[in-house]
C-alpha cells in the first residue's frame, strides 16, 4: 500500500480511449481520425461536468504524439513521450485554466508560444479548460491563431456551457458533444473498482450512488470513496441510504399504502418521521412524485426500460402497480405537481406538505365518482373510515390498457380486478338526515380491524357500505346544497302572487338604494308569469325595455335567492292604453294643439275661426 492516498477519481482516471466510460461515439471518432490522419487543428469538447471531456483531451494529446501506437490507435504507454506525459514532464502538452487565465495578456502569451515547434514528438497540444470563462476581448485576440495555427499546433477547448462561446469560435472548431453517463454504465464501472479495492458492495447500493451522481462519474467515485470510509468497505443498501441521507423506496411504499387505505393519521406520522430526520417537505413531495411515476411505468411492459430502480425492487413495484388504479396514479401526480409548484410560495411549509398528503389520502374516492356520505367534519383514521378501493369504477387510459390485471383477494372470497371497469349500482341521493343513524351493517364495517401496510405485499381494506370523502368538505357541502336546490326547483312552481310580491320588493329595494331613475322606469312595467319558471316583463317603450334588460341579471339573482329556483326572465314591448293616456295628461301642449283639442270638443269653434278669418299666434 502506498504512503499517499489517492482518490478513486484520480487513481482510476482512464488512460486510453477504451477505458473511457459511456462516450463510445466520441472515442471511436477520435481513433478513426488518428488512424486516417484526419486530425483537425481545433476541437471543442462540450457537455455536463464529470463525463470525460478533459480526460479525452489528455488521451488524444498523448496518443497523437505516441511513438509506437497500437493497431487500434491506442497509446503504448512505454515510449518516451508517453512516459513524460504520465510524469507530467512533457513539453508538448500545455493545459490552461481559462477560469483564472481569462485576460488578453494570457492569450497573447499563449499565441507567442505557438510560434515555436515541438522539441519532441509531432504536435504541440494546447488544452484550454472552461473556455467559456474567457473574456470577449480574449476571444477576439484568440480568433486569428485559432483559425490558422501552425501545422504542428492543435487546440482542444473544453466547456460545460457551450452557449456562452462566441459563434466565431464555434465555427472554427470541430464540436464533440459529450452525453451524461447512464446509470448502467456507472454501476458497471463502480463494480469493477469495488472489486479492485476489495470492497463488498451490493448492486442496490451502487445503483443508488449512480442515481445520485446524475450521470457524473467523478461524483459517483467521490461518493463511493466516502461511503467506503464510512462503512469500512461494506456497502449495503441501508447504510448507503443512511450516509447519503435519502428516503428509501420502502418509506414511499408505506406512504402510498396509507393513501390507498385513507389512513390520514398514518400518512401524517410518516411525514413527521421524515421531517424529524431533517428532510425538507419539498424533498418528500419530489420523492413521492418519482415513486408514483415508477408505479405508472409498471403499468405497461413497454415502459419497463424507463424504470430506473434497483433490480431488487422491480417485483415490488410491479406488485404495487397492479394494486393501484391508473386513474389514482394520474390524479396523484397532478396533485403532487401542483404542490411542488406552490411549495416555495407557501408560508407554512409543513402545513402545505400535510395538505398534499391529506388530499392524496382521499383522492381515490374523488376519482372513482362513488357515493359520498358526509357525517361530520372531523378527520378520522382507519378505525373510523375505510375505503374498499376494489369498488372503484376506474376509467383506465388507453395507453395503460395493456397492463396485466392482477386479482386481489377480498373478504368473503371475492376477487376483483382493480384495472377493470366495474358497473356499480346507481348511487342513491345524498341524505344527510339519515347519516346519524347508519344501518347495523355499516357500524360493523366501520369497526373492522385496521389493515397494516406491509412490504412487499399489501392487502386492501375490507369493503364497507359507507364511504366518507374528506376531499374538500366545502366542495362536497356545495354539491349537497346544489343537489338539494335542484330537487326543490323541480317541485316548485312560480305563481303570479309570488312573482308580483317579489317584483314589488325589488322595486322597493331599488328606491332604497337611491336608484330613483331605474325605480321610475320599473313603476311603468308590468309582469306576466308563465309557469313553471318563466317571468316576462312588459315595457311600454323602448327606453323602459332597455332598463329592464339591464336589470335582468340582478333580477334573476334576486328571484333565485328568494325562491331557491332558477327563473327565466324575458322582456317585451307593449303599449298600454292606460299608461299612454296617463302620459298624455302630463304633456304640455302648444297653442295650436290646445285649439285642436278645443275644436274636437266643440266643432262650432272651428267654424267661427274660419268665418272670421282668425289665425292662431304661436
Amino acid at each position: 500500500m502506498s504512503d499517499q492516498y489517492i482518490v478513486s477519481a484520480r487513481k482510476y482516471r482512464p488512460q486510453t480511449f477504451d477505458t473511457v466510460v459511456g462516450q463510445e461515439h466520441i472515442t471511436t471518432t477520435l481513433k478513426n481520425a488518428i488512424k486516417n490522419q484526419h486530425l483537425a487543428h481545433a476541437y471543442l469538447f462540450c457537455g455536463p461536468r464529470g463525463v470525460g471531456k478533459t480526460t479525452c483531451a489528455r488521451i488524444l494529446a498523448k496518443t497523437i504524439n505516441c511513438e509506437s501506437p497500437t493497431s487500434d490507435m491506442e497509446a503504448c504507454g512505454v515510449c518516451n513521450t508517453c512516459t513524460s506525459f504520465k510524469n507530467s514532464t512533457s513539453f508538448n502538452v500545455f493545459e490552461l485554466d481559462a477560469a483564472s487565465n481569462n485576460s488578453v495578456d494570457d492569450i497573447r502569451e499563449l499565441t507567442n508560444q505557438v510560434r515555436f515547434a515541438p522539441q519532441q514528438g509531432r504536435y504541440k497540444v494546447y488544452i484550454i479548460d472552461e473556455v467559456h470563462m474567457l473574456s470577449a476581448a480574449a476571444f477576439n485576440a484568440f480568433l486569428k491563431t485559432l483559425e490558422e495555427p501552425p501545422p504542428y499546433a492543435i487546440f482542444i477547448l473544453a466547456t460545460t456551457e457551450k452557449h456562452k462561446i462566441l459563434p466565431t469560435i464555434l465555427s472554427r472548431c470541430q464540436i464533440f458533444d459529450f452525453k451524461r453517463i447512464t446509470t448502467h454504465d456507472i454501476v458497471a464501472h463502480l463494480q469493477s473498482i469495488a472489486a479492485k479495492e476489495g470492497m463488498l458492495a451490493q448492486d442496490a447500493a451502487l445503483h443508488i450512488i449512480a442515481q445520485k451522481s446524475e450521470g457524473c462519474m467523478r461524483d459517483a467515485l467521490s461518493m463511493l470513496d466516502r461511503i467506503a470510509s464510512f462503512t469500512n468497505g461494506m456497502l449495503t443498501y441501508a447504510n448507503t441510504m443512511e450516509h447519503l441521507n435519502l428516503l428509501d423506496a420502502e418509506y414511499y411504499f408505506r406512504l402510498s399504502d396509507s393513501m390507498l387505505c385513507q389512513d390520514v393519521a398514518g400518512a401524517l406520522l410518516l411525514l413527521d418521521q421524515a421531517l424529524e430526520k431533517g428532510f425538507e417537505g419539498d424533498v418528500i413531495i419530489n420523492g413521492l412524485a418519482e415513486h408514483f411515476r415508477n408505479l405508472l411505468l409498471c403499468k405497461d411492459a413497454r415502459m419497463a426500460k424507463l424504470l430506473d430502480v434497483p433490480n431488487d425492487f422491480r417485483p415490488v413495484y410491479n406488485e404495487k402497480a397492479n394494486q393501484t388504479p391508473p386513474s389514482f396514479i394520474l390524479s396523484a401526480l397532478n396533485v403532487i405537481n401542483d404542490s411542488e409548484l406552490n411549495y416555495k410560495t407557501a408560508t407554512n411549509k409543513r402545513l402545505h406538505s400535510e395538505m398534499c398528503l391529506i388530499r392524496l389520502c382521499y383522492l381515490l374516492q374523488a376519482v372513482s365518482g362513488s357515493q359520498v356520505a358526509v357525517g361530520g367534519s372531523q378527520l378520522t383514521d382507519n378505525n373510523d373510515v375505510k375505503k374498499n378501493y376494489s369498488d372503484v369504477s376506474v376509467a383506465t387510459p388507453q395507453s395503460l390498457s395493456s397492463a396485466p390485471n392482477k386479482p386481489v383477494q377480498q373478504n368473503g372470497n371475492e376477487q376483483v380486478e382493480l384495472n377493470k371497469k366495474i358497473v356499480q349500482e346507481p348511487v342513491a341521493p345524498v341524505n344527510i338526515q339519515n347519516e346519524k343513524e347508519p344501518p347495523a351493517s355499516q357500524s360493523q364495517s366501520v369497526n373492522a380491524p385496521k389493515p397494516t401496510p406491509a412490504i412487499p405485499s399489501f392487502t386492501p381494506p375490507p369493503a364497507t357500505g359507507r364511504r366518507l370523502s374528506m376531499d374538500f368538505l366545502s366542495d362536497l357541502g356545495s354539491e349537497v346544497t346544489k343537489a338539494t336546490a335542484n330537487q326543490n326547483a323541480e317541485q316548485k312552481v312560480l305563481t303570479k302572487e309570488i312573482a308580483d310580491q317579489l317584483f314589488e320588493q325589488y322595486k322597493q329595494q331599488l328606491q332604497a338604494n337611491s336608484k330613483n331613475v331605474i325605480h321610475a322606469q320599473f313603476t311603468m312595467m308590468k309582469i306576466e308569469v308563465f309557469p313553471p319558471d318563466e317571468l316576462r316583463i312588459i315595457s311600454p317603450s323602448e327606453l323602459t325595455d332597455t332598463y329592464a334588460k339591464e336589470q335582468r341579471t340582478s333580477l334573476i339573482d334576486f328571484y333565485r335567492a328568494e325562491t331557491k329556483m332558477v327563473v327565466r326572465i324575458t322582456t317585451e314591448i307593449k303599449e298600454d292604453e292606460a299608461i299612454k293616456a296617463e302620459l298624455a295628461k302630463n304633456v304640455v301642449l302648444s297653442k295650436s294643439e290646445i285649439f285642436d283639442v278645443m275644436a274636437q270638443k266643440n266643432p262650432q269653434l272651428a267654424r267661427l275661426k274660419e268665418g272670421l278669418g282668425m289665425t292662431i299666434e304661436y
